[in-house]
């Protein structure tokens, strides 16, 4: 039999959420006291609590604290008739289980209690956490025991010890640049400069000047000389992140570094020499670009001595409950948090999800449930709505039930062609309906396009690629535009 303490002050209250609360299941143990609530806590041990914020003996906050001391997981239930922003604040910071207003209705405590019996009935069922050491989790070490990772690790042993270029291929958030870092610590510049550059978050008139530097009065706002990054690691290692978003003529210079480890500053004819190792990334597929005239064949075939391909999180949900582990400790160091399991139900629904922003999405997940979470217990209702297969409402969502019918059709008749890929390739055909629909209405305009869809323009330019159109239809419509 479960047992709930109720401590408040009001006899009628007691004998009221007495009577109304208490089953064969469920036993109900009052005190009007903060004294009295604090030695039947002792004596009975209850599996939840519901506190009043004013008591006469004591506030009702510190002897949530002083309950805490005595059982740290126990789900308290804080009520109140007077209530403020500082103590509603203040009730959750402390970790209270929930915040209730009196006269509080009857059906939401009795569905909080509830939640709150079943929640320490989970840290029974739960799948437990190993205390780390201290320091022992850390934000860059990388994660996975599946084959697919064994792989990579055995990948990276073979190519960190050679002095030669590695191209890392894996869609967004998979931890590329983790991957990069290991083959440094791993090889014979590790204790030598070592820079990462997003090649995708620099204007394309600026990424040749941040990497190989530029001469005072070079170009408009050039104030004074530069020391470019390939300059500036000279004997060490640069990591190039989304090397595909490379303008063509930042390729050429690239090339020619790869090719004699030479380069000129903008504005300069002086050549420089540096020994540099390039380890290059991306999340596009450079060999259609190649075949589409947008990346030098010859640049990827000097990126590409060594490749390592990155699974997506969906191909190695076996690793789930690892990253989970690690990131519970890695937040909770961060966040004052003392989580040390998760419910069944939040677990198995974690790795039902499909993840498409892969690791980086997930770590995001088990911080936002970390913040919301409280008591020792990941449960669902921490995790982020995406997670719980919940959608917000708005219009469009609305209007897309009208395609309902046929997006189920699409997805049946992938179920019984025993396609492979099911996620991505309904992600493909909202694309080919979505991107145009936008290009057309911001006049081929990409920058208006990826602000109105809220993505990056880079991630616009893979995905078009990856529709097929072609870069002189992409650059006339942005040409009319503009004209």
């Amino acid at each position: 039999m479960s047992k709930l303490l109720i401590i408040d002050d009001e006899p009628n209250l007691l004998y009221s959420l007495k009577k109304s609360l208490e089953t064969d299941e469920l036993q109900v143990i009052t005190a009007a006291t903060a004294e009295a609530g604090i030695a039947a806590f002792k004596q009975d041990r209850p599996d939840a609590v519901i506190l009043d914020v004013r008591l006469p003996d004591m506030s009702g906050l510190d002897a949530f604290d002083c309950l805490h001391q005595l059982e740290s997981r126990i789900p308290v239930i804080i009520i109140t008739a007077f209530s403020t922003t500082e103590t509603a604040i203040e009730a959750m910071k402390r970790g209270a289980f929930e915040y209730l207003l009196k006269p509080v209705e009857f059906d939401d405590l009795l569905s909080t209690v509830q939640r709150a019996i079943e929640m320490r009935q989970l840290g029974q069922a739960a799948t437990v956490f190993p205390v780390p050491p201290d320091g022992e989790a850390t934000a860059e070490q990388i994660v996975g025991r599946s084959p697919a990772m064994q792989e990579v690790y055995k990948a990276i042993g073979q190519v960190a010890p050679q002095d030669v270029n590695a191209l890392i291929l894996g869609e967004s958030g998979t931890g590329k640049e983790m991957i990069a870092r290991a083959i440094l610590q791993h090889s014979r510049r590790a204790d030598r400069p070592f820079l990462a550059i997003n090649c995708a978050a620099l204007p394309e008139n600026l990424l040749e000047s941040e990497l190989f530097g530029h001469e005072r009065g070079a170009f408009t706002g050039a104030e004074k000389r530069r020391v470019g990054k390939f300059e500036q690691v000279d004997g060490g290692t640069i990591f190039l992140d989304e090397i595909g978003d490379m303008t063509p003529a930042t390729q050429a210079k690239v090339l020619r570094l790869l090719q004699d480890g030479s380069f000129e500053r903008v504005g300069n004819n002086e050549t420089i020499q540096v020994d540099v190792r390039v380890i290059a990334a991306t999340n596009r597929n450079l060999l259609e670009m190649v075949k589409a005239g947008d990346f030098r064949e010859d640049l990827y075939y000097r990126l590409s001595v060594f490749t390592i391909q990155l699974p997506p999180l969906r191909e190695r949900a076996e690793d789930i409950p690892i990253f989970v582990e690690h990131f519970v400790k890695l937040f909770n160091q961060e966040l004052r948090k003392q989580v040390r399991s998760i419910a069944p139900d939040a677990m198995l629904r974690l790795k039902q999800y499909a993840w498409p922003g892969n690791v980086r999405e997930l770590q995001s997940a088990v911080k936002h449930a970390l913040v919301r979470n409280v008591g020792e217990v990941l449960t669902l209702n921490s995790l982020p709505p995406s997670c719980r297969g919940e959608m917000p409402s708005s219009p469009a969502a609305v209007s897309s039930e009208l395609d309902a019918a046929n997006l189920q059709q699409f997805v049946n008749g992938l179920l019984s062609e025993g396609q492979p890929n099911l996620y991505q390739k309904l992600h493909n055909e909202v694309d080919r309906i979505v991107l145009p629909e936008v290009l057309s209405h911001a006049g081929g305009n990409q920058a208006q396009a990826s602000e109105i869809l809220g993505i990056a323009r880079s991630t616009l330019r893979t995905k078009i690629t990856d529709l097929g159109l072609t870069f002189e239809k992409r650059l006339r419509s942005e040409t009319e535009h503009q004209d």
